[in-house]
């Protein structure tokens, strides 16, 4: 494997006591996991055991299955960044993936923006997704109680939700229909210690390493979400609405790309995520967006279109946002360039790159 290949990462985060850990022994375990680098907050949070192949620094060490392990005490960059070095250098051996677990009370946004905004960590590291355990027994009183565990659960692409066993399934059901209004577009799984299947885990985004083809249309998945204009339903967590929003036609991408950078600037502390599929203009395939809060990726042109739909998808994710005021932003722009979006459309996730130019990110 190329040293200086971009590796996907996942996040693997959820609430004091929900899981993680369970999980992250049994994703390390299985050989479906492969070379994998794994990051986690605080030394000793995997239990080693005595069968290590051997140590390569103070805190990164060589687990029994083939993982890279590296135990963090401060901070993630330095983390990554001695991981790539030491790959780099032979130090430790090659890994196509990694898993960064945060801390049960973290906000998983500025992680994600590291991986956006740090050019060394950007350049050789790429989300692959978020995955988000939620307690079976717990989770609805800590959705309730924790905005932590609510914004979790809400940018996650998978929902694992753990102690399947021992609570009651009206619980689980009530939890499941909770999470789907929250969240609808991410698959959620149930679990007993930590058994959820690797490759729905992992293989949840556009990068999944160099030898796996992208599924943009199962990373969107914008149908599962409520269309701009469409009646809510009931939903319980009423400060946090999802949403997608369409438009017909082949778009400018510059015209676009204002009006992204035009909704971060001005509520990017409300717009939890954005991802969406962009029928850009003169370009054969869709060119994927995705944001964070204030930040955008780089856009990320993809070869084809995987199916006759070529409509644009753009998915949100925010909180005390109305999405009128998401298609209004979007629609000025659109409108003034002569794209015409229609005035009730869909709309889903995105991501940009500076500048007027489209060039494809690494993956």
């Amino acid at each position: 494997m190329v040293a200086t290949a971009v590796i996907p990462v996942t996040l693997l985060t959820g609430f004091l006591g929900s899981g993680k850990t369970t999980l992250l022994n049994r994703l390390v375990a299985d050989p479906a996991a492969g070379d994998c680098a794994v990051i986690v907050n605080e030394f000793g949070a995997v239990p080693i055991d005595h069968a290590l192949v051997r140590a390569a620094s103070e805190n990164i060490v060589l687990l029994p299955s083939g993982c890279v392990c590296c135990q963090v005490a401060g901070d993630l960059v330095t983390a990554m960044r001695d991981l790539h070095f030491k790959r780099a250098a032979g130090e430790i051996p090659a890994f196509g993936r990694a898993i960064i677990e945060t801390t049960g009370l973290a906000d998983p946004a500025p992680l994600l923006r590291t991986l956006i905004e740090l050019p060394l960590v950007a350049a050789r590291y790429a989300l692959s997704g978020v995955v988000a355990t939620v307690d079976g027994l717990h989770g609805m009183a800590q959705l309730d109680d924790h905005p932590e565990a609510l914004k979790q659960a809400a940018i996650a692409d998978r929902i694992v939700i753990t102690k399947a066993d021992l609570a009651p399934e009206a619980a689980l059901a009530a939890l499941e229909a909770r999470l789907a209004a929250l969240n609808p577009g991410a698959p959620r799984m149930r679990s007993t210690m930590g058994d959820a299947p690797v490759e729905r885990l992992l293989d949840t985004g556009l990068y999944r390493g160099t030898h796996r083809r992208p599924d943009p249309a199962a990373w969107l998945n914008a149908g599962a979400y409520r269309r701009v204009g469409a009646a809510p339903g009931g939903a319980h967590d009423s400060r946090i609405r999802s949403f997608a929003w369409f438009a017909r036609g082949a778009l400018e991408w510059a015209a676009l790309e204002d009006a992204l950078a035009t909704l971060l600037d001005l509520a990017g502390e409300r717009i939890l995520r954005v991802k969406g599929l962009v029928n850009v203009r003169g370009r054969d395939g869709p060119v994927a967006i995705h944001a964070v809060q204030h930040t955008l990726y780089p856009a990320a042109p993809l070869p084809a279109w995987l199916d006759g739909d070529r409509r644009t998808r753009i998915v949100f994710i925010v909180r005390d946002l109305e999405e009128a005021f998401v298609a209004q932003t979007l629609g000025t722009f659109v409108a003034e360039n002569g794209d015409g979006f229609p005035a009730a459309a869909p709309a889903g996730d995105a991501e940009r790159k500076s500048g007027p130019s489209i060039e494809p990110a690494p993956r």
